[in-house]
């Protein structure tokens, strides 16, 4: 079977461009394949018109092209796009996928690989790939590479020619690696781990990793500042991991107080419904950080931690900290698999030991009591340690709970 790059783009407004890439991607030795997401009208060349993209949304093209919906017509060829190509995924048959826009021609390629899971070779040429807000949107939770054009999209200029090659050339050494899948990343036969991690808890999470490591465990970190975290938990619904480290789960707490590290409703949740066992610590869950531009007048009084010139954490107040107990006990009730939570009786990260202004035993206590009178698990068990959650002590608790919950290794 033939497997192909696909290329996304919309003929109507990047006709010459697109079929320029799509002929060196071929001239490279890809087979490729275009997928016209036109809105305007149809064009001839694509290997995927935009009538059977608008068709497999359930819509005819004609009610696309006479609408004034701008919104609603454009999320409808998206929608038609991402069932194609995930047909494609399903079939086998996909290499990889490429995108040719500007701001709308890359929200929409973007909007369909991301709903292709990790490990398919994505890659989006955008001449506004750099224009602010845009970027993060373009990413989110894909595992997506951007090529900034820097120069409009426009004319088959030698400078776009040139850049088109190299983003040929890209995709088709792409797409000449196997995509990874949840059966080929295991077939080393090592349990697969996810991490929760960030900078204040980065001494435990390199301990337990290496220690992992060593015992013949795969171990996969995700940074916990909202974005990784959040496709972590994708693919945990996927299927990708065996078990679960959570030494940052602060994404859960930030989801509830609105801060910056907020990681959607999902968090702390996947692993639990399907059962799989849990390790978990509270790494800066008694720290906030909202816009310093949504900062409210309190905010300017409480204690504070300057990680950076871009990020400052606020210790948690005794309310905060009682709600966030309260969503951590509703999401540790839904636990259908063994799971550990380990509670550091000397501060939850390197930004608050013993000896700091941050640290607070009666605010950590708080949270302890709250979460102990809401559990209802009987699949989650909570354990104190004196230490802070960067001390080896702490470390080797984990580790403890890991060999104890896991599933065994080869080795």
């Amino acid at each position: 079977m033939e497997r192909l790059a696909l290329l996304l783009s919309t003929l109507d407004t990047k006709g010459p461009e697109t079929f320029y890439l799509r002929d060196s991607i071929n001239n490279k030795g890809c087979a490729c394949s275009i997928l016209d997401m036109s809105m305007s009208g149809e064009y001839s060349g694509a290997d995927i018109t935009s009538s059977e993209t608008a068709r497999a949304a359930g819509v005819d093209i004609e009610d696309i092209r006479s609408s004034r919906e701008r919104k609603k017509i454009t999320r409808q060829m998206i929608d038609g796009a991402t069932r194609i190509t995930t047909d494609l995924y399903k079939s086998g048959r996909l290499a990889g996928v490429i995108g040719l826009g500007g701001s709308t021609g890359s929200l929409m390629a973007t909007d369909v690989m991301r709903a292709l899971p990790f490990g398919i070779p994505k890659l989006m040429v955008s001449s506004t790939a750099a224009l602010p807000g845009l970027a993060t949107r373009y990413i989110g939770t894909g595992d997506i590479a951007v090529l900034h054009t820097v120069i409009e999209i426009s004319g088959l200029s030698k400078p776009l020619m040139n850049l088109l090659d190299r983003a040929a050339a890209a995709i088709t050494a792409m797409s000449m690696v196997d995509a990874l899948t949840v059966a080929s990343s295991r077939d080393s036969g090592s349990p697969l781990v996810a991490m929760s991690m960030f900078g204040p808890t980065e001494k435990c999470s390199h301990y337990v990793r290496k220690s992992l490591e060593s015992k013949g465990y795969q171990v996969i970190g995700f940074s916990a500042a909202g974005i990784c975290d959040r496709a972590m938990e994708n693919m945990i619904s996927e299927g990708f991991f065996d078990a679960v480290v959570e030494l940052a789960p602060g994404g859960a707490a930030e989801e509830f107080l609105g801060g910056m590290r907020a990681a959607g409703p999902n968090r702390l949740t996947n692993a639990g419904k399907i059962g799989i066992p849990q390790v978990i610590a509270p790494g800066g869950v008694n720290l906030t950080s909202p816009r310093k531009s949504h900062y409210k007048p309190e905010h300017h009084q409480r204690r504070k931690f300057e990680l950076d010139e871009l990020r400052t954490f606020l210790r948690v107040s005794d309310e905060e900290i009682v709600g966030v107990a309260k969503v951590f006990a509703e999401k540790l009730n839904q636990v259908t698999g063994p799971t550990v939570f380990l509670f550091p009786m000397q501060g939850w990260s390197a930004v608050d030991p013993p000896s700091g202004a941050m640290f607070d035993r009666d605010q950590d206590r708080l949270f302890l009591t709250t979460l102990k009178a809401a559990l209802e698990s009987d699949h989650v068990s909570i354990r104190e340690v004196d230490a802070n959650l960067e001390d080896e002590a702490f470390a080797r608790a984990v580790e403890s709970a890991c060999l104890e919950l896991f599933p065994a290794t080869a080795s």
